[in-house]
């Protein structure tokens, strides 16, 4: 009930008190940032190697940096959508609170 009021006591747009508007708009901007990262993360395709494929130093130095690469923004993709998860949880609690 405390939280409540206090979040009753800002500026509102309609009914929706202004904290729990932002509350939202994070949500949207978390939820989208984690798809466009997610579609980032699979646009790249890692090449595959063949059994009787030769390889040299330089082509194992690309494979590993397209490793990398891939799990950088499939690393960053999944903390966005934690972050949009946790938010989410954090809005849906909020409604719950009597």
């Amino acid at each position: 009930p405390r939280l409540l009021r206090s979040l009753n006591d800002g500026p509102s747009l309609g009914r929706v008190p202004f904290p729990i508007l932002l509350l939202d708009l994070a949500i949207v901007i978390a939820a989208a940032l984690s798809g466009v990262m997610w579609l980032r993360a699979s646009r790249g395709k890692l090449r595959r190697v063949t059994a009787g494929e030769e390889c040299d130093h330089h082509d194992f130095n690309r494979m590993v940096v397209a490793f990398n690469r891939a799990q950088l923004l499939n690393r960053r993709a999944a903390l966005a959508t934690a972050a949009a998860a946790l938010l989410g949880a954090l809005r849906m609690s909020i409604e719950l609170i009597p």
